[in-house]
């Protein structure tokens, strides 16, 4: 869905410049909704990258702490590319299996239309969105280290016959 990508952008990118602690996890989650539910119980910390809505210009790196996220009610999903943090956050705190930490590490997209190619602004907010990752796990105790040799990010969707279920 065209810019909804970024975050698995970030991922990618991430996964092929940087080596990550053993406590440390870096995964593409997809939009799972409360399926999310696995991923923020019981963690100290959660980072998560995505695109946000915001009246800010396309690209626009915003940056969104636990409190920012759960003082307004969770709105409807729309569709399948809404994902639920906010609910997820809200029932794993409910249950008291909720992260102490979370930074939300959002670029606003330009356009979120049928297609697997990032934005130039998104494109261009992918350095600035993995900048805020490491910088928050340095903050937390848990910093990466580059690779020796990295590696280019394996953004599979977007190569001819990407699709899912063509990964190599």
């Amino acid at each position: 869905m065209g810019d909804d990508a970024f975050g698995p952008w970030v991922v990618q990118t991430l996964l092929a410049g940087y080596e990550f602690p053993g406590g440390v996890s870096v995964e593409d989650l997809g939009t799972p909704g409360l399926d999310l539910m696995p991923y923020v119980t019981d963690l100290e910390a959660l980072v998560l990258v995505d695109t946000v809505r915001s009246g800010a210009p396309p690209g626009t790196v915003r940056l969104y702490r636990r409190d920012d996220l759960l003082k307004h009610a969770p709105l409807a999903r729309l569709s399948p590319h809404d994902p639920g943090v906010k609910e997820a956050l809200l029932t794993a705190e409910f249950a008291g299996q909720g992260p102490r930490e979370v930074l939300l590490v959002g670029a606003v997209p330009e356009t979120t239309a049928m297609g697997v190619r990032l934005s130039a602004a998104l494109r261009a907010a992918v350095p600035l969105a993995v900048a805020e990752v490491l910088k928050e796990l340095e903050r937390l105790g848990q910093p990466a280290s580059p690779r020796a040799v990295p590696k280019p990010p394996d953004i599979w969707w977007a190569r001819p016959g990407g699709e899912a279920g063509t990964r190599t």
